[in-house]
């Protein structure tokens, strides 16, 4: 099943916050069920099963996913970081994360709902912490509310992906041009 999960931002923290589309306009939220969700933790990487979820933890992800955008975004923007975001963000990383097994087939983690959260929340921890807090950028596109890492040589990225904005941005210029282009 084709869930339309785009890993385009550099770090699986960001990916994960980036799962509400469009937040300044139209608001598209990836995390409708738990089958979507757990295929969101699937298809990122960070784990190969995850044990069936419930409502609860799709709230409880959406919470954690919430809280890493305001903190992604007060450190890009210099900001002081909101309180009750860090809370949210500490407790989700202070559950154990989902640990690896070695099988004859080679390595296979399965987690549990919270276990998959953890790891996340970990992620975030260790991005907004390091040294790619200066890396981190905006999507060019105004309707794109993803960060990025852009690791791009001289920072001169504009766009969280070609194939998700970038393109659809140019070509939209393109038209534009052409309209105004005067025909002789």
């Amino acid at each position: 099943m084709n869930l339309d999960h785009v890993f385009v931002c550099g770090n699986p923290a960001l990916d994960f916050a980036a799962t509400l589309r469009a937040r300044r306009t139209a608001r598209f939220e990836m995390f409708g069920t738990p089958d979507r969700l757990t295929a969101w933790y699937v298809e990122s990487g960070l784990v190969d099963a995850v044990s069936p979820g419930q409502e609860a933890d799709v709230e409880q992800a959406k919470a954690v996913r919430e809280a890493v955008y305001r903190l992604v975004t007060a450190r890009r923007l210099g900001e002081d970081y909101d309180g009750a975001a860090l809370t949210v963000v500490n407790n989700a990383a202070r559950t154990p994360p989902a640990v690896s097994q070695l099988t004859p087939a080679g390595r296979w983690t399965q987690a549990t709902p919270e276990e998959a959260l953890s790891v996340v929340a970990r992620h975030a921890i260790e991005l907004l912490s390091g040294p790619e807090v200066p890396l981190l950028k905006e999507c060019g596109n105004p309707e794109c509310t993803r960060t990025y890492i852009d690791r791009s040589r001289g920072m001169r990225r504009h766009w969280c992906g070609m194939e998700s904005c970038g393109n659809r941005i140019k070509a939209a210029a393109y038209r534009a041009r052409k309209k105004t282009t005067p025909t002789d």
